[in-house]
């Protein structure tokens, strides 16, 4: 098999992947939340003993700790 082979084989495996991974987002997009988990709330206190750095959640609570100190901060320098 030549090169033009090859490429059309790695074009068409990535072109695969491609598609598997939009069918595979599109059904979990519409896969229905399980009973008993449509009003989970997620407090602090047990997603800071998460070890998990890259978690996004995480990060919407360090920015909402953050900009309550910022807020703290500028309060106290107006005193």
């Amino acid at each position: 098999m030549g090169p033009t082979g090859y490429l059309i084989i790695s074009i068409c495996l990535i072109a695969f992947l491609v598609v598997l991974f939009f069918v595979t987002f599109v059904k979990n997009r519409k896969t229905p939340v399980p009973k008993g988990c449509e009003n989970i709330q997620i407090n602090e206190e047990n997603c800071s003993m998460c070890n998990n750095t890259s978690c996004s959640i995480k990060e919407r609570f360090d920015i909402k700790k953050l900009k309550e100190e910022i807020e703290k901060d500028e309060i106290e320098e107006d005193k």
